[in-house]
């Protein structure tokens, strides 16, 4: 039996530039009125269809909670959502242990900002299923 290789065509649904959270200006034109996603670096080489399924209408920020400084990015979105009407985030991470350091980050933004959006919180397991 022969398998052939068929290339498919994707389109990027990534709508703003830089992704890094470190890098985003806390003032970007792109965060007013926007559906936020915060992924952890790992997330979107884990989870195949991570493109249509999470960055798709979302202004994308990503980071990894265990190389990076938690709390630079705790300030960071606190001072995101006190400058910016933010319409929603949703985190995506990873199940491991380490990811749960941009969970605590975000919620702790929410509570430091005094602006509570609305929330959603997906985990993806290390065989690529979402939890």
């Amino acid at each position: 039996m022969k398998l052939e290789n068929k290339k498919i065509e994707l389109q990027s649904e990534l709508r703003q530039w830089p992704v890094q959270l470190n890098l985003i200006n806390t003032r970007a034109p792109f965060l007013e009125n926007a559906d936020i996603l915060v992924a952890a670096d790992c997330a979107a080489y884990a989870y195949a269809d991570f493109h249509r399924e999470f960055i798709k209408d979302h202004v994308t920020m990503i980071g990894c909670p265990k190389l990076d400084d938690n709390n630079f990015y705790e300030n960071k979105l606190t001072e995101l959502l006190k400058l910016n009407k933010i319409n929603s985030i949703t985190v995506v991470r990873m199940s491991v242990p380490c990811c749960g350091g941009i969970v605590t980050s975000v919620k702790n933004a929410m509570l430091r900002s005094e602006k509570i959006v609305n929330y959603k919180e997906v985990v993806i397991n290390t065989d690529g299923t979402i939890k």
